[in-house]
């Protein structure tokens, strides 16, 4: 059985749950898991409801709806946890001189552009746990994280589910050709992030 034959299948499956609001309690949970454990796929997941959306099994707003919810809670969960070891961490990292240096940089990060990078952070593997925590290890306000996690998951949630809804409407009799479509856009838009990221870097080191 190939890949394309693996994917219909699971939309088929997937069918079963268009009336039942067990796929959204799914994507809500998986995508607060995300961000304390970042190796879950939420994104792909969020995919899936999206180009489900778009063949007209699911709803398109309570696919979003649950990707926003969970990204919110999820991102709370790993600040708290930030939050709750920040005395042990901060103790530990100003031991040394070079340990104090890294934590004044991260602070100074945070401080400079956090906002910005709790946005551009969720679209990079692995990124909005480390700045999640560090927000949390760092004692940033709440409110001002909240602010920001609003804003971040809502785009996050509406970009992913879009992606996903697109390609079921673009490809409507081909739920593999929908999802293997919304997926390399959402790969293609990481990498990009991605090099963005490398050449600024570049050249702030000149």
């Amino acid at each position: 059985m190939n890949i394309l034959s693996l994917i219909n299948d699971l939309f088929g499956e997937l069918k079963q749950f268009s009336d039942s609001y067990w796929f959204f309690i799914i994507i809500f949970t998986i995508a607060a898991l995300d961000s304390v454990f970042p190796i879950v796929p939420s994104e792909t997941l969020v995919i899936v409801g999206g180009v489900s959306a778009g063949a007209g099994d699911l709803s398109l707003a309570l696919v979003m709806g649950s990707a926003f919810g969970g990204a919110f809670v999820g991102d709370h969960m790993s600040y708290f946890l930030g939050r709750r070891a920040s005395h042990f961490i901060t103790r530990r990292y100003e031991r040394t001189e070079k340990g104090k240096r890294r934590l004044e940089s991260v602070i100074h990060q945070i401080h400079e552009r956090g906002g910005l990078l709790l946005i551009t952070a969720r679209f990079i593997p692995g990124g909005r746990t480390i700045l999640t925590l560090s927000c949390g290890i760092t004692q940033q306000e709440r409110k001002w994280f909240t602010g920001w996690i609003i804003a971040a998951a809502a785009i996050w949630s509406t970009y992913a589910s879009l992606l996903g809804f697109i390609g079921g409407k673009t490809f409507e009799d081909n739920h593999a050709l929908a999802f293997l479509f919304a997926f390399g856009l959402a790969i293609s838009v990481t990498g990009l992030i991605e090099l963005a990221r490398f050449i600024l870097k570049k050249r702030k080191s000149q």
